[in-house]
């Protein structure tokens, strides 16, 4: 079932097939940070990407609480959307020879990642006040808040440190 399927008929249905979005996203996010994790050269930017997978470990434990506040059982459905993120960055990185660069390119695609969640919490929250789920919107401010610091967190890092060390094609 897609997000614009005509199995979703009530508003109930929608937030639910995009909670399950955003957990299987989640769950695949737990997947590809210990490769992110990897493949950084600088101790800035792993400690950065180790501690967003313990916090990440947490979100999809809020998750799992979400889906029981509902009485749902906790369930992912495939999201198209993040497994393209994932697997450009993926691609993109294979495909960079300098660490320099290559820690610039993690930054971006961490971004990426942070911003599609960013949007679905967000998205979330909205719906769940609306429903009557303020219990569960709660939860998910929690996630919303922290995916909005690790966003500033790679920010802060490219623009001052990782950015400025990969080297520029100069005319």
């Amino acid at each position: 079932m897609g997000l614009f399927s005509k199995d979703i008929t009530t508003m109930d249905e929608l937030f639910t097939h995009v909670l399950q979005d955003i957990y299987y996203a989640e769950n695949r996010i737990l997947k590809a940070l210990p490769d992110m994790i990897e493949r950084s050269t600088k101790r800035e930017l792993t400690a950065a990407f180790k501690s967003h997978l313990a916090e990440t470990e947490k979100q999809v434990s809020r998750l799992e609480q979400a889906f029981e506040l509902m009485g749902e059982k906790p369930k992912g459905t495939k999201c198209p959307a993040i497994d393209g993120i994932i697997d450009e960055a993926q691609e993109i990185a294979g495909e960079i020879g300098d660490k320099r660069v290559l820690d610039a390119a993690l930054i971006a695609a961490a971004q990426a990642v942070e911003h599609y969640e960013i949007t679905r919490y967000g998205t979330l929250i909205t719906w769940a006040g609306e429903l009557g789920h303020s219990a569960v919107a709660k939860l998910l401010s929690i996630t919303l808040s922290e995916e909005k610091a690790a966003d500033k967190k790679l920010s802060t890092l490219g623009k001052a440190k990782i950015n400025k060390r990969a080297p520029a094609l100069r005319k």
